[in-house]
């Protein structure tokens, strides 16, 4: 049985330079590790707009905050192997 890979939930937006450095380095890391990214721009939603404004990007490792403005490379494959 093949269990599905780990989903990283990355809070961004439009404009927004450590977003764009995030989504590459996320990219980067899908080259050492299985996982899928999946990118929610807050200004979509007045909630995770009110509560991430000031805080992207915002990276979520299996459902917790891991990361804001910027990921430690060692630090996100530690966390996506401890789930």
């Amino acid at each position: 049985m093949t269990t599905a890979p780990v989903e990283v939930l990355l809070y961004t937006r439009t404009n927004c330079h450590l977003c764009d450095e995030a989504k590459q380095q996320l990219r980067m890391l899908q080259k050492e590790a299985a996982f899928q990214f999946r990118e929610v721009d807050i200004d979509q939603d007045p909630q995770l707009r009110e509560r991430y404004n000031e805080e992207v990007p915002v990276v979520f490792i299996h459902g917790r905050k891991a990361f804001k403005y910027r990921i430690d490379p060692s630090r996100f494959l530690k966390y996506l192997k401890e789930g």
